[in-house]
């Protein structure tokens, strides 16, 4: 399961992309467009931060961008920031072999599903979140 770290991390990922208008973009500015804590969105973009995704701009004017364009920055990129490997169990990913290795029913399907959450992941980028957010906002009923 994705934690609410991760799912903010994306919302603040994409809040970052849409308002890129060459200023820095500070953290209150999201926290008031998405309603999420300033504080936990600071403890998100300083791990974005070590992630090279996201650059921080200092002094008063200051605030954030994105490191590099959204074409190229993934969904897997930002989770794996944030959540760590997506594995659904440790088999998966560590080489570790349980006590049922071998004689394990259910480790290839769990192969199986890991290889598929990171198929999809790995192939949908913040470009294409934000043009999926612009499409439901101006195609839903309410708008």
């Amino acid at each position: 399961m994705i934690s609410t770290k991760g799912r903010y991390a994306l919302v603040m990922m994409v809040d970052l992309a849409e308002h890129d208008s060459g200023a820095p973009v500070s953290i209150r500015e999201i926290s008031e467009r998405q309603g999420i804590s300033g504080k936990y969105l600071e403890q998100i973009i300083s791990t974005l931060i070590r992630a090279a995704l996201v650059k921080s701009i200092r002094g008063a004017q200051g605030g954030y961008h994105l490191a590099i364009p959204a074409e190229q920055i993934t969904v897997g990129m930002i989770l794996r920031a944030t959540e760590g490997d997506m594995a659904p169990t440790e088999c998966c990913y560590s080489g570790a072999c349980c006590e049922r290795s071998g004689a394990c029913s259910s480790q290839h399907l769990f192969k199986r599903v890991y290889t598929a959450i990171n198929e999809v992941i790995d192939h949908v980028t913040l470009a294409e979140l934000m043009a999926e957010d612009m499409e439901s906002r101006c195609c839903s009923p309410s708008a």
